[in-house]
């Protein structure tokens, strides 16, 4: 079976940083991607960052670059997203995903479609 746990959210001040984890246990086949996902009430599900497990390059969103970094821990199977400088607009459930097949050429990388296995989803929420 495969699991990925997020752990990380909660409720923090605009301007303040938190640190998303997703920890991956359970594959049989080694994943090509790992990304994070959101959705605020009443919106739709966007991508907002990935990682590459091959050569570990990143992609982000327009909106949280400069301000989130994705980085993974092979010893620990786990990925994280580093969020800093959050605004208001960020507040959402995130969720992360992984892609375990392998595309030619690749999708989009905040395709959900491509993503295999998703997490329960952790509530990330910035208020004053």
């Amino acid at each position: 079976q495969v699991q990925l746990v997020e752990s990380g959210g909660g409720l923090v001040q605009p301007g303040g940083s938190l640190r998303l984890s997703c920890t991956a246990s359970g594959f049989t086949l080694d994943y090509y991607a790992i990304g994070w996902f959101r959705q605020a009430p009443g919106k739709e599900r966007e991508g907002v960052s990935c990682i590459r497990s091959s050569d570990g390059r990143t992609y982000y969103a327009d909106s949280v670059k400069g301000r989130f970094t994705i980085s993974e821990d092979n010893a620990k199977n786990t990925v994280y997203l580093q969020m800093n400088s959050l605004k208001p607009e960020d507040t959402a459930v995130y969720y992360c995903a992984a892609s375990i097949q392998r595309y030619s050429p690749p999708p989009p990388y905040d395709y959900a479609g491509a993503y295999d296995y998703w997490g329960q989803g952790t509530q990330v929420t910035v208020s004053s």
